[in-house]
This record gives structure tokens, sequence and C-alpha cells, in this order.
């Protein structure tokens, strides 16, 4: 498999650590808020990564971290009348509800920020001790123009970052550039005892710190949206090679931003809005779909007419895999056909332009092609009177394709038609058979106002809700 590196700029062969393992790492959300449509996309992506990984047969250690202290949820805080601790957990729990929704499964391992307080305040010891942190005021900053590596990921000199970074203003430190490690508390604050004073941490250190103790000193990726790499991984690099003296992480990967209408999304222009508030309108899968149709590093327009044909694409699949379903049940027994095996004998062809597809830098848009190709060949070679084993085994090779992608999760989450519709369907059959056909008519037109069309095939009558 080829991803791009960001460090390198240009694809390399992933090649893991320990053969057979991953160990990989993504920046979580900070929990003051529901998430955002742009939070989706990353999280979307990298589990997919994840998915094909274990499809592959690797072990995947997936570590996703949750901010759970800092300024933002500081204030919601305040503004709710309530404490630190109960805003971010209440935002982790709609994070899992919105994540769940998306069909993303959970990470490895969540950890949160402070439950690694001891492992950050040791990073920031070793900092340091080496002389690439300097303690003030019971606050503690990183000394950035000691790193001579600082820059790299983002591939600027440090006077074009620190041209066009947004710095704090603050006379205690060295330099514009210089980042807090560690921060002393405010009155109201919550705060963590440390060599330094009572304080909490910054933000940058925590990921360095929980991906030190969950996955080691070196990884093999780390994952987010590209709106991450200067400041927060640029930061998180020079803290970690600083404190452990090799190489941080072997592959970068970053995704492409997501616009709204071609617009940056903003709250200024009124184009900011939550994961939560789109599904009401969407639906979740329509929005996993729409993620996954372009490569990952491309820039994406989020609009109505997109997330629409999203579920039109979703309803193709799904219908393709209902039919399927019910010739399994009625279709013809017996061994398949000499057709039949020939064309099943084509499947090796679609797996492995899949695999080709995935394997180049994750390129979920060829992938989904493929998926739809077979899909067409598909419904082609069971059109008419298949066997129940043809239908089986095509059942089984587009749910290999949609498993890895995430897709159809909703397919054993549909409602069954009830006794009612069941006795409906019954006599309509009962009517048909003693030609009653106006009665067989009157049925099925009260079952269409239900929402519930009927068809009738060469292996019996379908029902299918609209």
């Amino acid at each position: 498999m080829k991803l791009f590196n960001t460090m390198t700029r240009k694809k390399e062969d992933f090649v893991p650590i320990t053969p057979g393992e991953v160990k990989m790492y993504a920046c979580g959300p900070t929990v003051y808020n529901y998430i955002h449509v742009g939070n989706a996309r990353p999280i979307i992506v990298f589990d997919v990564l994840r998915r094909y990984f274990e499809y592959c047969g690797k072990k995947v250690t997936f570590v996703q971290n949750f901010t759970d202290v800092d300024d933002k949820i500081i204030n919601r805080a305040k503004e709710e009348g309530t404490t630190s601790e109960e805003v971010a957990e209440k935002y982790i729990q709609e994070y899992f509800t919105d994540a769940q929704g998306l069909g993303v499964r959970p990470a490895t391992i969540h950890p949160k920020a402070t439950e690694n307080i001891p492992q950050i305040i040791e990073i920031i010891e070793t900092l340091i001790e080496k002389g690439y942190a300097y303690p003030v005021q019971g606050d503690v900053y990183y000394r950035t123009l000691k790193f001579e590596g600082y820059g790299k990921l983002s591939g600027q000199p440090l006077e074009d970052l620190q041209a066009g970074a947004r710095i704090d203003v603050n006379d205690v430190k060295e330099h514009p550039l210089d980042f807090a490690l560690w921060k002393a508390a405010k009155p109201g604050e919550p705060y963590w005892e440390s060599p330094w004073g009572r304080g909490r941490p910054g933000w940058h250190i925590e990921c360095s710190a929980m991906s030190n103790r969950y996955l080691g000193k070196t990884i093999d990726l780390h994952c987010g949206g590209q709106d991450l790499q200067f400041p927060h991984h640029e930061n998180e690099i020079a803290q970690s090679e600083a404190a452990n003296g090799c190489p941080f992480v072997n592959c970068w990967l970053h995704n492409g931003f997501l616009n709204i209408d071609n617009k940056k999304m903003s709250k200024s222009e009124g184009n900011f809005f939550t994961v939560r508030e789109a599904a009401k309108v969407y639906g979740y899968e329509p929005i996993r779909f729409f993620m996954l149709s372009a490569h990952y590093r491309s820039p994406l327009n989020y609009s109505k007419e997109s997330l629409t044909q999203a579920q039109s694409a979703l309803d193709r699949l799904y219908t393709a895999v209902s039919n399927l379903e019910f010739l399994q049940k009625n279709g013809a027994q017996g061994q398949l056909t000499e057709a039949e095996q020939g064309f099943i004998e084509t499947f090796p062809d679609y797996r492995q332009r899949f695999h080709e597809a995935m394997d180049d830098d994750l390129n979920t848009a060829d992938a989904i092609g493929v998926l739809f190709e077979l899909v067409r060949a598909v419904n082609s070679a069971v059109d008419g009177t298949p066997t129940a084993a043809l239908a089986t085994a095509s059942l089984a090779m587009i749910l290999e394709f949609t498993e890895v992608l995430g897709l159809l999760y909703q397919r054993n989450q549909e409602e069954s038609l009830g006794a009612e519709v069941e006795a409906m369907i019954e006599a309509r059959q009962a009517a048909r058979k003693a030609k009653n056909f106006a009665e067989a008519d009157r049925i099925r037109d009260e079952l269409l106002s239900m929402g519930i069309e009927l068809k009738d095939t060469p292996q019996g009558v379908k029902a299918v809700r609209k």
C-alpha cells in the first residue's frame, strides 16, 4: 500500500514498524460542543483506513484522544453554570452518538487529556532538563528555536511560520513562536498540582503524552485534518522528538478541507452547522458516503445537491442488496448454472481492482466506482430466474466491499414489515389465487398508501418499503 506522507510530500510504501501490526493516532475533538460537518471528514476517512488494514489482516491499535480541558470548555461551563468536567463528559457522549450514526467504530483507546496528567508532567520535566522548555511565572513554554527541525512538516522556514501564525501576545516568552506546555491556573479554572504550581496542560503536549503512553515513542501513522499541520502537529513533533531522541511518526496523513456551497465554513458566513443538524435533514449515512466519494486529500464541496446524490447512490446499493436477500430465500435451488459459474469467476478481478484503488493512497472514490460496477453486473446476472446460490455469492461479494467502506450499516436495522402487513400480503395472495383481482388490487393500493410497494417476481411477491 502506498500512502501520501505529508512530511516527505510524496507517496511512499507503507511499511509498519512491526510486521502485521499498525499503530495509528488521530487527533480527536475538543469536547465543548457537537462535532461539525468538517470534523466528520477525518473521522470517517481514517475509520475506513483502519477497516482496510484489518481487512488486509493487520492488527490495528488505533488511538483517538479527547481534549477534555481547554479554554473553550471552561468558557462553555461558565455559560451553562456547570463544571468543565460535566461539559466535557456531555459532549464526549454526544460525539459517540454522532460517530455511531456515521458508522464510525470506536477507537481501540479513547484517552482523555485529564487522565494523562502524570505523563504530561513527566514529558515537560524531560524537556526542561534537556533545555527545550523553560518555566516562567507558573507557565512552561517550549523553546522553539532550539529544535532544529521545527517547520519540517509544514515545509516553511521559521520566519514564514512566525509571520503567518496567530501567536498570543505574551511578554514573558523568549520568542513569539514559543508555545505553552503548561498553563498556570486562573481563579475558578480546573487545575492540577505540578512542579511549577497549580495549572493545566497546553493543547499540544497532551497528544505527545498519549501517543507515547499508548503506542510508544515512534508510531506508524498520525492522522488529522489539514488545518492541524501547523501549529498542532508541528508542535507535537518538536515535543516528542526532543523528549525521546528519536523519530516521532513514520507517516503523516492529512485530509483536505471541506467547503460549504463552495465557501469556507464559518459562523460569519452563516454556513456553520453540526453533524447532528445535517443528519436531521439528510440522515447520517449519506454524509458518510459523500465524504468517501472524493479522494481524502482533495478539497470537498458540501451542498444539498451532493447529499441528495449520495442518498440516491445509497438507495441503489440498498435495493441491490435487498433483491439479493430476497433471491437467497426464494431463488431456484440447486447448483450454479454454467453461466452463473462463469460470472462468479469474474469476482477476483473486481476484488483486485478494489485493492488497487485502496492501495493507491486510500482512493475511496475509485473503490466506490468498482463497487458500483460490480452492482450493475450483479443486477444483470440475477435478472430472470437465478439460483439462490448465485444470489448468496453475489451478496457476499458486495458486502465484502461495503464492510471495508463502512456502508450499508443500517441493513440489519430495518424494521420488519409487521404481522398486520404480512397478513395483508397473504390476503392479497389468496385473493389473486381466487381470481378476485378487485380485492387484490384494493389491498395492494392500501399497502402502497402505507408506504409498502408489492412487486410480483418469478420468485414470488416481494414487499419493498418506499
